[in-house]
């Protein structure tokens, strides 16, 4: 079991997202902004941030950097709409960060979550 923090600002999404990976065994805290989750990394430890990219305020490459100037080897996966985006962050892609496209399968989201907490490949749709 991982513990595993949600930063999605799309309501619907971060519901989908929480029940899935809850049921799939892991501690999930899940949150509405990158700002809320900074104040969340900033307290807690966890093995695995799942964040969109595309958030008011605080978006999740944003995000992404801040954590990883503290934490180095922070896994990171995005799931996102805007993927071209995240090809642009190579800085934060070059940490081993992942991006799943959406929309996506619940198979696709625990396949790339897996994936990432056993520091191996994720499934080919994804980008590594």
């Amino acid at each position: 079991m991982a513990k595993i923090l949600i930063a999605e600002d799309d309501k619907a999404m971060r519901v989908f997202l929480d029940r899935a990976l809850s049921r799939s065994g892991h501690d999930v805290d899940a949150v509405p902004s990158g700002d809320t989750a900074a104040r969340y990394v900033a307290k807690e430890a966890f093995d695995l941030l799942v964040m969109d990219i595309d958030m008011p305020g605080l978006n999740g490459v944003d995000l992404a950097r801040q954590v990883l100037e503290r934490t180095p080897r922070q896994a990171i996966l995005f799931v996102t709409g805007f993927a071209a985006q995240a090809m642009e962050a190579t800085d934060v892609l070059a940490s081993g960060a992942r991006v799943l496209s959406k929309p996506f399968a619940l198979s696709e989201l625990v396949s790339h979550v897996e994936g990432v907490l056993a520091g191996g490949a994720a499934s080919p749709r994804g980008t590594t």
